[in-house]
């Protein structure tokens, strides 16, 4: 009987295992290239709705890894580096780069930030224009960086970006 027993508990429990492990894989919301299309070209309609300068737009995925990038005709060289570098501090500590600042520099009461360490990291961008991009259930699928305008008008851009798709997240 015991025998029996365990017989169906085997027949029954490795496809529901299986089954478990291939439905979360199935179900953890990721980036694609569509989504992010769709973030940039809002990205890009703002901006040209504001007249700031033209900017740099890089989508990265939560592991940081770049989904898309694009730059605008005539956007700084040098920012195509921060655009891609805001996405990735965005994504590898999910805050906006605004609060990054003031974790890194503090807010600007004089009091020292709580990680002033952070600033010589080569790979954290700690000011406005990288946002995470979560889903409604806080789920981080990665995170967009802006760069070539202000840093308030980078920020603006990704918000704009974010914005664009927050029915789907």
């Amino acid at each position: 009987m015991i025998y029996k027993l365990f017989n169906i508990f085997l027949i029954f429990a490795f496809p529901l295992n299986s089954y478990s492990k291939n439905l979360s894989l199935e179900l953890k919301p990721v980036i694609n290239l569509s989504l992010a299309k769709e973030m940039a070209d809002a990205c890009e309609k703002d901006q040209k709705k504001h007249g700031y300068n033209p900017v740099n737009i890089a989508i990265v995925d939560s592991g940081g890894d770049l989904v898309l990038f694009r730059r605008q005709n005539n956007a700084y060289l040098l920012s195509i580096d921060i655009a891609q570098k805001k996405a990735k501090s965005s994504a590898g500590i999910p805050f906006p780069t605004r609060k990054i600042e003031e974790i890194v520099y503090g807010k600007k009461d004089g009091k020292p930030g709580r990680a002033p360490g952070l600033a010589h990291s080569k790979d954290i961008v700690a000011f406005a224009g990288g946002l995470p991009i979560k889903t409604k259930e806080g789920h981080l699928l990665g995170a967009i960086g802006i760069s070539g305008a202000t840093a308030d008008q980078d920020e603006a851009c990704a918000a704009a970006a974010i914005k664009a798709i927050e029915d789907i997240l």
